[in-house]
């Protein structure tokens, strides 16, 4: 592709931007840290730098790849810097648990940037899969748990905390 390709230009940074909006809507309404815009801002970020060395001109094919691999680790790195941002650890003072918060989140911001990247390398079947994929995870694994939680606490009520039996069904 060459930097005159607007179509082929728009369409890689729009699926990413695309990848980033539905993956950050569903953690938006989940009411997590990060949103929907943060998620479009870091996919189509990582699409724009992995999208620079592979427009260069006059550079020997392996120069180039080589430039798209240290490029693509930056990005990695980066954005993992940025996750680790979103967790958080929180200490309870009465019972002295620590819970760690945020984990997901951080890992589907990276992940979204690898979404980023696949789309920014023209690689858009990877990056509809991953993405589709994505949200299978963030939604759908979710459901499974809560349906296991449901049977486990519908099959054994004799150790339920008070809490929980308010939204036992019988």
């Amino acid at each position: 592709m060459t930097s005159n390709d607007w179509l082929g230009l728009a369409s890689r940074l729009t699926l990413a931007l695309l990848a980033g909006c539905v993956i950050g809507l569903n953690r938006q309404q989940g009411g997590r840290p990060a949103g929907m815009r943060a998620f479009m801002v870091v996919s189509m970020g990582a699409a724009l730098f992995v999208m620079i060395p592979l427009q260069v001109e006059g550079v020997s094919p392996v120069a180039s790849i080589n430039a798209l691999s240290r490029t693509i680790q930056g990005v990695t790195t980066g954005v993992g810097f940025l996750g680790a941002g979103l967790i958080l650890q929180q200490s309870s003072q009465k019972s002295g648990e620590v819970k760690v918060r945020g984990l997901t989140t951080a890992a589907s911001i990276w992940s979204a940037a690898g979404l980023g990247a696949a789309f920014g390398c023209g690689l858009w079947q990877l990056g509809l899969l991953g993405t589709g994929l994505m949200l299978l995870t963030l939604g759908g694994v979710k459901r499974i748990r809560k349906q296991i939680k449901l049977r486990a606490l519908n099959s054994e009520p004799h150790i339920l905390h008070d809490s929980e039996r308010l939204f036992r069904r019988d």
